[in-house]
């Protein structure tokens, strides 16, 4: 008696950021691969059949999608071709801008502390009250 079947496994392959089609949010996605394998005796042998889908992170909707697509999607998420010309294109600034170390005055400055108390905001007087 021979005993053969098929077994799918799904692997996680990245996860990129896009607007769901589903749900119209800007959420993560996983970019998953569910591999179909030929069985002999319980024992994978070889691939028989290959999906590629994203799952919404958001609404946990999937969508089917090509390999190029999935491909596209992961080199975009881990900074490609495609993030790295529109990174060129597109400096970032520093937030808060970067200080020379140490500073010039040859001290190091102290750090600001807020006054003791709340005081209270002034409001410009508002003419006719």
């Amino acid at each position: 008696m021979i005993i053969y079947g098929w077994r799918t496994k799904v692997h996680d392959r990245g996860t990129a950021t896009f607007v769901c089609a589903q749900c119209q949010n800007p959420a993560a996605h996983v970019v998953r691969n569910a591999v179909k394998k030929f069985t002999l005796f319980w024992i994978p042998l070889f691939p028989i059949g290959s999906k590629w889908f994203t799952q919404c992170t958001f609404c946990a909707a999937a969508n089917k999608i090509t390999k190029a697509e999935a491909q596209q999607a992961m080199n975009t998420a881990q900074g490609g071709p495609a993030q790295a010309a529109t990174q060129q294109m597109q400096p970032q600034a520093q937030y808060p801008p970067q200080q020379p170390y140490p500073p010039q005055s040859g001290q190091f400055a102290q750090p600001q502390y807020p006054q003791q108390g709340y005081p209270q905001q002034q409001y410009p007087q508002q003419p006719g009250r």
